[in-house]
């Protein structure tokens, strides 16, 4: 068993939890309870039935959502990534890999709830420079606030560029709908 601070009662609680905002991803999630449920480490990176990574929605009081241009895979995405051992939550590991590709400060960035907006599972191929055979992300995915002037600093060796783009512009249909409510739920801190 790897030895990792988000524990598996906090990944349940936080599916459960979601589940009761979310019914109709229950099918969906029944993964991430069947991994807990037979001693897998969905929190472990090595873990390849499926692990959790933790990506940051960052909308601005412009309603605009940040996107980053990942090196590696070449394309326009949210900021997030896998969890590490300093992390003690999920929602904080999308604000520190939301603060490490971006420059972001993390007390400019205002979580929108203690739950995520959207939890997607979703393929990852294999890559052998890594050593890693295809498995699944269960992204665990977060909103948060901010002021228009937030500044950025990119992390070169992940991130070529940074845009804010509407919301529309958020390739996930689910996420994109989730996101909009959250909009018209709440107003951004000022910063």
């Amino acid at each position: 068993m790897i030895d990792l601070p988000i524990s598996h009662d906090h990944v349940r609680s936080t599916v459960t939890g979601y589940l009761g905002a979310h019914p109709e991803d229950e099918s969906e999630l029944a993964v991430i309870q069947d991994l807990l449920d037979n001693g897998a480490e969905p929190t472990s990176r090595k873990e390849f039935q499926g692990h959790a990574t933790a990506g940051a929605v960052l909308i601005n009081d412009e309603g605009l959502v940040l996107h980053i241009h990942h090196l590696a895979l070449g394309k326009w995405l949210l900021p997030g990534g896998h969890l590490e051992e300093r992390d003690t939550t999920l929602r904080e590991a999308a604000l520190r890999e939301l603060t490490e590709e971006t420059g972001v400060r993390p007390e400019t960035a205002a979580p929108a709830g203690d739950l995520p907006v959207h939890i997607d599972i979703h393929r990852i191929p294999a890559n052998d420079a890594k050593g890693e055979p295809a498995h699944r992300h269960i992204d665990f995915r977060y909103v948060f606030r901010t002021g228009t002037g937030s500044h950025l600093t990119l992390q070169e060796e992940e991130v070529t560029g940074a845009a804010w783009r509407p919301v529309d512009s958020i390739a996930d249909e689910t996420l994109r709908e989730r996101v909009r409510t959250v909009l018209s739920e709440t107003t951004a801190p000022t910063t």
